[in-house]
């Protein structure tokens, strides 16, 4: 007997909750449900993050969630409880099998059967945002080399356990190298330890056409955050609907499960829902903590209804469905078809399945680190980056000399177009000359001077070198 912690959520939530429990219980189901409530109800009461402190205590001794979709309210500051959770928990990993149930629910791709697993915690999704000047605002990328082994070594043991026989990887390091380079090289690097498994990387841009057009050339995709819930939401729905979805947030520790879908406010309590999408995060659960035999009943079952032409509204299609079903009377049907298997889709074999091998991950020793330059962003109105020059030329002291002005990442001194267009952000790179050097006292001097110069300093970036080579970037054009 397994407890796990239960939200039944905001809008569709409790009915998609309700008949997604009775299923997995009539099935055998051996787990005891300790119920939390979460979502709109727990932000309106003034808690901005939407969960309060003894749920967390509910979910982190119990260490398995099932959720329901939430409503996030607008505006008020409130943080997607998502979100939260996910990085709370250590839930680095997002799991989503995309799969067409052709002939039964709708697609242009029939023989689509790809998993995408995202990476969940870091990305632009650390929601680092600052307005730097009255043009700008900026959001932080953060990638790190802990975030990409864990995920991409993730993604091939997944592979290795469901005799997948391809990972690819998506990212964007033409432009983005730091970041997403990383990934990248992350990924070559652990991908040598899995010779029996062919790997590929994508541009994410072709990549995301190449999986709309042809989906059924991938198998499983590794991503980065951003990346990861867009496609995953794309490729659910090319597949005939987003509604049939679910996904597994998994962690060294904890685990949640969940349909991909929202709440559906606008279909609360009309007993219209598909429960699909929740009843595919909890069968991931059931794989999870190791009931794979009644995993693979209600996963069986689930097929057999849906080649029976049982449908739901969003999915009923005249001279294919048989029967439009409600969200009550969907769950009965599938109950009714525990024991059976398919006979047109390939029935599900979880029960040979072996726990995941994931080794934690082990930090690598400390680089040689030097500093060889600062970014000074400034916060100046004017257009001219040659006038702009002068004025921070003024800073230069001891063999510390400006050497590059961007905005907006674009080189626009020296040697800038007049035809580029100039926001009120630039940064202004510094480093030493050939016989002088930099530490972090240097940084400060040039500070102070920018006070003296009435120059409005908005952040700096320091650069450093790690084992001789740049952990930063060139200006565009430089």
């Amino acid at each position: 007997m397994t407890k796990i912690t239960v939200a039944k959520g905001d809008g569709i939530g409790p009915e998609i909750m309700d008949a997604t429990l009775e299923i997995i219980l009539k099935a055998g189901a051996q787990i005891e449900i300790e119920e939390i409530e979460v979502g709109e109800k727990v932000y309106l009461a003034g808690n901005t993050s939407g969960i309060a402190n003894e749920s967390w205590d509910t979910i982190r001794r119990n260490k398995i969630f099932l959720k329901a979709p939430i409503t996030t309210p607008q505006g008020g500051g409130y943080k997607s409880l998502n979100v939260t959770t996910r990085k709370f928990l250590g839930l680095y990993s997002n799991v989503r099998p995309c799969v067409s149930l052709h002939p039964f629910v709708k697609t242009k791709h029939p023989v689509m059967d790809i998993v995408i697993i995202r990476e969940n915690e870091e990305d632009l999704y650390a929601g680092i945002e600052h307005q730097q000047t009255d043009e700008v605002v900026q959001c932080l990328k953060l990638i790190s080399r802990p975030g990409c082994e864990k995920i991409v070594r993730y993604a091939f043991e997944y592979a290795k356990q469901q005799n997948r026989k391809k990972v690819t990887c998506f990212t964007k390091d033409n432009i983005m190298k730091q970041t997403d380079g990383l990934f990248h090289q992350v990924f070559d690097e652990i991908a040598k330890e899995y010779p029996e498994i062919e790997n590929e990387h994508w541009i994410i841009d072709i990549g995301a056409a190449k999986m709309a057009d042809t989906p059924e050339y991938f198998d499983v995709i590794v991503m980065p955050n951003l990346y990861g819930d867009v496609l995953s939401d794309v490729a659910a729905q090319i597949t005939g609907s987003v509604g049939l979805a679910g996904s597994a947030n998994i962690g060294e520790e904890c685990a949640m499960f969940e349909a991909i879908h929202g709440s559906a406010p606008r279909r609360a309590g009309q007993n219209m829902a598909n429960p699909s999408g929740l009843l595919q995060g909890a069968i991931m659960m059931l794989n999870h903590i190791g009931q794979t035999a009644i995993a693979e009943k209600v996963q069986n079952a689930w097929l057999k209804t849906l080649e029976d032409g049982m449908h739901t509204y969003d999915i009923f299609k005249e001279g294919t469905s048989k029967e439009k079903l409600g969200t009550k009377e969907f769950a009965q049907a599938v109950i009714s078809n525990l024991g059976e298997l398919p006979k047109i889709f390939k029935p599900v074999v979880y029960s040979n399945n072996s726990a995941l091998n994931l080794p934690k991950y082990k930090r690598k020793p400390a680089a040689d680190k030097k500093l060889v330059g600062v970014d000074i962003f400034v916060h100046w109105s004017a257009s001219n980056p040659n006038e702009l020059a002068d004025k921070i030329k003024t800073m230069e002291s001891n063999g510390i000399k400006l050497t590059m002005i961007t905005n907006r990442g674009i080189k626009v001194w020296p040697d800038g177009f007049k035809e580029t267009f100039c926001t009120d952000h630039w940064r202004c790179r510094f480093k030493p000359s050939e016989n002088s050097a930099m530490d972090k006292t240097t940084i400060v001097e040039l500070l102070n001077s920018a006070m003296k110069e009435n120059i409005d300093v908005i952040k700096t970036e320091n650069l450093y070198e790690f084992d001789g080579k740049a952990g930063y970037s060139l200006g565009q054009g430089q």
